[in-house]
């Protein structure tokens, strides 16, 4: 779970992941945060043993995914953002299809309908879609959802992804790595309750624009 300054919501988001029927190790990164997160992380983790958090200067959410993995101590991994626009009621049916046996990383999709999604944000949803397909030409895939921040993976998958962005282009890296090593790949519908700018999002049209260097820089590379 990378964290980056997001006291009004962590301990909701930890307490909902608590209370899922899972044996779960919770891992949180805290990237630098300046607010009152680290005091909040440091209390919840007082008596939990299966709760570690870590703590790194500012670098980005894929620096914080990345100083996670040497920690990882269960079979499959899930990246959980802080924030509440993913909601960890979503994890048991995310991570089923690993647990059967049938997949090695699975796509929470915001797009495929099915689960509630806040309508907000016109150009995103452009963006996304566009995201996608240019995924999909590239990978000769069919993702409907590239840039989900809901991934679930087998550990060991993950831990081999060699992930190098440090910034929100880690989404986008983690995508095409996953395609060009032909894994098997499934998605199902998530719920999304997206934020605004107002609200605290971070991701900007700039971001996309990265997104689209790093799937080209990774299709070249394959």
């Amino acid at each position: 779970m990378p964290v980056h300054n997001e006291a009004p919501t962590i301990e909701e988001v930890l307490e909902r992941v608590e209370r899922l029927d899972l044996d779960a190790q919770i891992i949180v990164v805290d990237d630098g945060s300046t607010d009152a997160t680290p005091l909040i992380l440091q209390r919840w983790q007082t008596g939990r043993p299966y709760v570690t958090v870590l703590r790194q200067a500012n670098a980005g959410k894929g620096s914080a995914i990345r100083a996670a993995a040497p920690h990882v101590r269960r079979e499959i991994v899930v990246i959980q953002d802080a924030d509440l626009e993913y909601d960890p009621a979503d994890v048991p049916g995310l991570i089923e299809p690993i647990v059967r046996g049938d997949a090695d990383v699975v796509f929470g999709s915001r797009l495929s309908g099915g689960r509630p999604q806040r309508a907000y944000m016109f150009w995103h949803l452009v963006g996304n879609r566009f995201l996608s397909l240019l995924t999909n030409v590239l990978f000769n895939t069919t993702l409907s959802d590239m840039e989900t921040g809901y991934k679930a993976f087998r550990a060991d998958v993950f831990c081999a992804l060699d992930l190098r962005q440090d910034d929100f282009a880690v989404e986008p890296e983690i995508t095409a790595k996953v395609c060009r090593r032909k894994l098997r790949v499934y998605e199902l519908p998530i719920a999304y309750y997206g934020r605004t700018y107002a609200e605290g999002k971070k991701i900007t049209w700039r971001d996309g624009i990265r997104a689209v260097q790093v799937l080209v820089a990774e299709r070249v590379r394959a």
